[in-house]
């Protein structure tokens, strides 16, 4: 039993199978990349709250640019639109990278009504949040363990203020900030100048004339400092001493003046 071919009459037609055109009124144009669409799979949909004909494509971009500028909650990109992007229903049209991404965008933004920062190394970028009730300033970032400031966002700026670290210094400027910072010189709150105390009074004169507590580093303007509790014992003692010496003396002239008196009768 042998293979048998079956010839076709000549006047025989042959059906072929027709491919179904894509439904004209399911194919779209993005509004953002300006790209016919034909295919409807192709489209974004944001679980339908809205309706605008964006790709899936520029979608992704359009989230992953949202995304590098820390916008946790992204919305539609068109214009007369008030929806949001829902994160769960776009889990898997950006990827596990991108979502996990988006997903750490979220969390931080829940915690905007707390100080926070990042961390100043470019290698490191944590989110750092204020526990000290808004009064931070030299901090270690948990993660890399460096100092900065919190105050102004910068690397720690030993010996030097914030504005002063705003401007460029050498190598040199940072050394001696940080010996200054480890020696805990105080600087002088008119010249700025740094002073050393070995021994003495707490109370500097510095050599522009201006006269400071080493101890708070605030100008003085009389002998004394009420920063300790020493200090204003001792001006208090010597405040009574005062009173007590203008009372006698006015009990003084008092008695000279009775005294006289009775001489002139």
């Amino acid at each position: 039993m042998g293979n048998s071919v079956q010839k076709l009459d000549q006047n025989q037609e042959i059906e072929l199978p027709v491919t179904e055109l894509p439904d004209e009124s399911e194919s779209f144009t993005c509004e953002i990349c300006i790209e016919p669409m034909l295919l409807p799979n192709k489209k974004f949909k944001n679980q339908n709250r809205c309706v605008h004909p964006f790709c899936i494509d520029c979608m992704v971009k359009y989230i992953s640019v949202k995304l590098e500028d820390n916008v946790g909650k992204i919305p539609c990109p068109s214009l007369s639109c008030d929806q949001f992007l829902d994160p769960i229903s776009c889990r898997n049209l950006v990827g596990p990278q991108l979502f996990v991404k988006w997903s750490d965008v979220l969390c931080e933004s829940s915690v905007l009504g707390v100080p926070q920062c990042y961390c100043p190394n470019r290698n490191c970028s944590a989110l750092i949040l204020d526990e000290c009730g808004g009064n931070a300033k030299r901090s270690k970032c948990p993660n890399c363990k460096r100092n900065f400031c919190f105050k102004c966002k910068l690397p720690w700026h030993a010996g030097f203020g914030c504005e002063e670290n705003r401007e460029l210094r050498d190598a040199n400027d940072v050394v001696f900030g940080v010996l200054a910072e480890r020696k805990k010189w105080k600087r002088c709150p008119q010249c700025r100048r740094f002073v050393e105390l070995r021994g003495g009074c707490k109370i500097i004169k510095c050599r522009c004339g201006a006269d400071f507590c080493y101890s708070c580093g605030k100008r003085v303007y009389r002998h004394g400092c009420n920063c300790d509790t020493a200090s204003w014992f001792y001006r208090l003692i010597f405040g009574i001493f005062c009173i007590t010496l203008v009372i006698l003396a006015i009990l003084f002239i008092w008695w000279i003046l009775k005294i006289s008196k009775k001489t002139c009768v």
